[in-house]
């Protein structure tokens, strides 16, 4: 597809080598410095990155560059120069031979538990004029993955080509599919190195590879949802609020403009978790059967601070306006289903979704052992609890069974008594519903102190850094 370019072959042209002249820089060199807490050139992390993707970087040599950059940190400068390097590594799209109508805006997630904003807010967004060419990953640990739950769809082909990709984007406004190996392939070794090396939680690290993979993908404008709370990622408000400010920073200095926002993962964010109740959540949603007022309050922002971006409204008031008439025209169920049908799913899937989704054989309600409010929820358990019970992965390897979980789930600051259950489970058997039974009453507290929390905190801008 002429719309897709491979910029991968920019390094070597860049490069001493490619002149003739001797290489300038060895990476035992380049880790020698960056232990020494000096600060690295574009150049050298560039060189050092090439090495990564054409394997002439060891993993022992990405270890140490890893180990390196956890004790010294990067300056934003750095940051900016590996996000780049890593973007580059490989196909970076470019979607300008096939003239879009409007802006081409994405929004990605630190992940989360019950968060299903990308399935509602594509064609949300697409309905509103934008076009959102998402590119989404798996399950990682206890958060759900996007691509888990459209595979919940019969037929639903996260792996198109590229030509179908470009055409449903253009088509619905909206095409959500998974990371193809052309994508930042040097992201791909440096997180395997960095998964063995204890040296995953660094802002730095964190930073280049959730953007150069979402930068490969051609944006003019981002949006990222940095979650806060017992579910998060980042284990402070602190630290989350770090991260959001180094992805602004760095994702606008890579020339894409991006706004993050913090929002609230202290308890389940839709009223299900598990990938066909999640599935089954967002069609209810778009189509106005059901709307979580967390999950509505939470996407409209999202959506809100991407049409804005985007420059398909003047601001956030103007923006919503727009996005709830989306909804309630049809128009945003309507993009939805375009997508499915157009990767491969039922033409009628909106329309006929229960007929399509798989169900588990148990469903009832799970109580709690004492009557009380509910004033804290261990989100990261409850996720867990979903993989307990075959709703994600342990491995790699492992096969998802889409139709068990959670739904139905009671909220922080209601009262759980013999006529208000904790949530309906969905299970394959009279054990495994015990089980998550048991893993979903411990997860809840009941009584004590309850203070409540916001479902966004805050927008943080450029200007803001």
């Amino acid at each position: 597809m002429s719309s897709f370019s491979d910029k991968s072959s920019s390094f070597s042209d860049k490069s001493a080598a490619s002149s003739g002249r001797a290489v300038p820089f060895l990476p035992q060199e380049i880790i020698r410095k960056k232990r020494d807490g000096e600060p690295l050139s574009a150049e050298e992390i560039e060189f050092f990155i090439q090495g990564v993707a054409d394997d002439t970087v060891s993993e022992g040599q990405i270890a140490a560059f890893a180990m390196a950059i956890f004790f010294r940190e990067m300056s934003m400068d750095e940051r900016i120069a590996l996000t780049c390097a890593m973007r580059d590594s490989g196909m970076v799209i470019d979607w300008s031979a096939m003239n879009f109508a409007g802006p081409i805006v994405d929004k990605h997630s630190t992940g989360g538990v019950g968060d299903v904003t990308s399935l509602m807010l594509g064609p949300m967004v697409a309905a509103c004029g934008g076009y959102v060419p998402m590119i989404s990953g798996r399950g990682l640990g206890h958060t759900g993955g996007t691509l888990d739950k459209l595979e919940s769809i019969p037929g639903y082909n996260i792996t198109p080509s590229n030509e179908v990709f470009g055409a449903v984007t253009k088509q619905a406004g909206v095409a959500i599919i998974g990371q193809t190996g052309d994508l930042a392939p040097a992201d791909k070794r440096v997180y395997a190195t960095r998964d063995i090396t204890a040296t995953v939680d660094n802002i730095s690290l964190i930073t280049a590879s959730i953007l150069s993979k979402k930068l490969a993908a051609g944006l003019q404008s981002l949006v990222m949802d940095v979650k806060v709370g017992s579910g998060a990622f980042m284990p402070t408000y602190q630290a989350s609020e770090e991260l959001a400010k180094s992805i602004v920073a760095v994702a606008n200095g890579a020339g894409t403009k991006t706004t993050a926002i913090l929002t609230d993962m202290n308890q389940v964010l839709a009223s299900s978790a598990g990938n066909a109740l999640e599935v089954r959540e967002a069609v209810r949603f778009l189509s106005g059967e059901y709307r979580n007022p967390r999950l509505y309050n939470v996407t409209m922002a999202l959506c809100a601070e991407m049409l804005v971006l985007g420059n398909l409204a003047k601001d956030s008031a103007e923006a919503e306006q727009k996005l709830q008439q989306a909804l309630d025209s049809g128009a945003a169920a309507r993009c939805f289903g375009q997508m499915v049908a157009g990767l491969g799913g039922p033409d009628d899937f909106v329309e006929h979704y229960d007929r399509y989704l798989d169900k588990a054989e148990i469903v009832k309600p799970v109580y709690a052992t004492q009557s009380g409010v509910v004033s804290a929820m261990d989100t990261r358990a409850i996720g867990m609890a979903v993989v307990g019970m075959g709703g994600g992965r342990r491995v790699a390897s492992d096969n998802i069974d889409y139709a068990v979980g959670f739904d139905q789930f009671i909220r922080l600051g209601e009262s759980a008594d013999s006529s208000k259950p904790l949530a309906v489970i969905h299970a394959r058997s009279e054990a495994q519903w015990q089980q998550a039974a048991q893993a979903l009453q411990q997860a809840i507290t009941i009584g004590g102190d309850y203070v409540a929390t916001p479902d966004v905190y805050r927008q943080i801008r450029e200007q803001d850094i």
